[in-house]
C-alpha cells in the first residue's frame, strides 16, 4: 500500500493563499537543509527531500495546484503525477529530476540522488587530437592518391600493459579523493549551497595513484614512438582542407582511449589549371591569326589530349566550356568543367615583309594605321633595345 503523502502546503510551510514566490522561498530553504549531499545521503533525509520537491512543482503550476486543491493527491493522477508516495514523485519527474537539481544546487549529476554523489566521469581520461600537414600535387588532389604519412605519437606502453604500474605492482586507490578522481566542496550562494567539483589534484582525476612507477613510461602508461599510417585521400580534395583519422592520435594516459589524428592537406599548385570550387580554369593565349581565321588545337586536359576547336573570330575573354573535365566533387556529387579562357595575343615582333602584310590587311579593310618609321626612328629605336 503507497504511504500517504503528507499535505503540500504543510510540507513547505506556507498557506493556501501563498503567492508562488512565497512558495519558491519556502522551498529553497527546505532543500538547502534537506540537501542528500548536506546530509551524508540519509535515506529518510532523502525522501523527504523528494517529497518536498514533489509538492513544490505541484504547487509552482497553476493548473496541477487547482487539481490539487480539489482533489487532493488522487487529482495529481490526471497530470502525470501517478499514485502517492516516492513512486508517484518517480512518475512525475522521470529522467527530468537532474535538471531541476542542477538548477538549484549546481552539481550531483543527471543519474538522479542515488549518485549524487559519485564521480561522472571516471576512469583514464581520453588521448589528445594530433596534428599533421601533408604536401600533395594537383593531379593527386583531383583525382585522390593514398600517401604514407609519418607521425610521433604516444602510444601505449607495452612493458606494463598502460597501467602505469612496474610489472608485478599494480595501482592503488588514490588515499585524496578515495577513487573517484575529483574533489567536492559546498559553498553558499545567493540560491543556496552549491556543489562545486574539480579534479582531483594528487591523482590529476585518474582516481589511482602508481607507487612504484614503471621504468619506461614512469607512471604515464605511454610511450612516444613514431607511427607510419597510408593514408586514402578522396578525389577532389582542395588546398586547406583536413581528414580526421579516428583513434590514429595520442593514446590516453593509463589505458585511455587514443584521440584522433588530423590531416591537413596543403596541394602544390598547378603550372595551367587553377580551381574555381569544382571547375578548372586554364588562361589560354592564341595568336590573333588563330583567333581570327580558327584553328583546331590538340589541348591537354588532366584526363589526356582533346581537340579543342577556335571558331572564326573569336574574341578576347571567350570562354570554352569542356564539360566533365573538372573536378571530382568530394562528396560523390559529379564533376566540376574545366573553363578554357581565351586571350588575343598581338605580335610584338614583326619583320619587315610581316609589317607590308598587316599594312596590305589594314588597307583592304579601310583602317587607318601608324605610317612605316623611317629608317632614322628604326635605327634610333634598335640602338636603345
Amino acid at each position: 500500500m503507497a504511504t500517504e503523502i503528507e499535505d503540500f502546503y504543510v510540507l513547505l510551510g506556507v498557506g493556501r493563499s501563498a503567492t508562488e514566490d512565497e512558495i519558491k522561498r519556502a522551498y529553497r530553504k527546505l532543500a538547502r537543509e534537506l540537501h542528500p549531499d548536506v546530509n551524508g545521503g540519509d535515506p529518510a533525509t532523502e525522501e523527504r527531500f523528494k517529497l518536498v520537491t514533489l509538492a513544490y512543482e505541484t504547487l509552482r503550476d497553476p493548473e496541477r495546484r487547482r487539481r490539487y486543491d480539489m482533489f487532493g493527491p488522487e487529482g495529481l493522477r490526471g497530470s502525470g503525477a501517478g499514485g502517492g508516495g516516492a513512486g508517484g514523485f518517480e512518475d512525475l519527474f522521470g529522467a527530468g529530476l537532474g535538471d531541476l537539481f542542477n538548477s538549484f544546487f549546481g552539481g550531483g549529476g543527471g543519474g538522479g540522488f542515488g549518485q549524487a554523489r559519485g564521480r561522472g566521469q571516471a576512469g583514464p581520461p581520453r588521448g589528445a587530437d594530433m596534428e599533421v600537414t601533408v604536401d600533395i600535387d594537383f593531379r593527386s588532389a583531383v583525382f585522390g592518391t593514398s600517401q604514407e604519412i609519418r607521425v610521433r605519437v604516444p602510444v601505449p606502453c607495452t612493458t606494463c600493459d598502460a597501467t602505469g604500474a612496474k610489472p608485478g605492482t599494480s595501482a592503488t586507490t588514490c588515499s585524496v579523493c578515495g577513487g573517484a578522481g575529483e574533489i567536492r566542496q559546498v559553498r553558499q550562494s545567493i540560491l543556496g549551497q552549491m556543489v562545486t567539483a574539480r579534479p582531483c589534484p594528487r591523482c590529476n582525476g585518474l582516481g589511482q595513484e602508481i607507487q612504484t612507477p614503471c621504468p619506461d613510461c614512469r607512471g604515464d602508461g605511454r610511450r612516444n614512438e613514431e607511427k607510419a599510417y597510408t593514408v586514402d585521400i578522396p578525389a577532389g580534395v582542395d588546398d586547406g582542407n583536413t581528414l580526421q583519422l579516428g583513434g590514429r592520435g595520442a593514446a590516453g594516459a593509463r589505458g585511455g582511449r587514443p584521440g584522433d589524428l588530423f590531416v591537413h592537406l596543403r596541394v602544390k599548385p598547378h603550372e595551367r589549371f587553377h580551381r574555381q570550387g569544382n571547375d578548372l580554369v586554364h588562361v589560354l593565349h592564341v595568336p590573333m591569326t588563330q583567333a581570327a581565321l580558327g584553328a583546331h588545337l590538340r589541348y591537354e586536359t588532366l584526363d589526356g589530349t582533346e581537340d579543342l576547336v577556335i571558331p572564326r573570330a573569336t574574341q578576347p575573354g571567350k570562354v570554352f566550356r569542356l564539360r566533365g573535365r573538372g573536378v571530382p566533387d568530394v562528396n560523390g556529387r559529379g564533376r566540376g568543367d574545366l573553363l578554357v579562357q581565351v586571350v588575343v595575343d598581338t605580335p610584338t615582333e614583326l619583320t619587315k615583309e610581316q609589317e607590308e602584310l598587316l599594312r596590305l590587311f589594314a588597307g583592304a579593310r579601310g583602317e587607318d594605321v601608324a605610317p612605316a618609321e623611317s629608317s632614322f626612328f628604326a635605327k634610333v629605336r634598335s640602338a636603345f633595345k
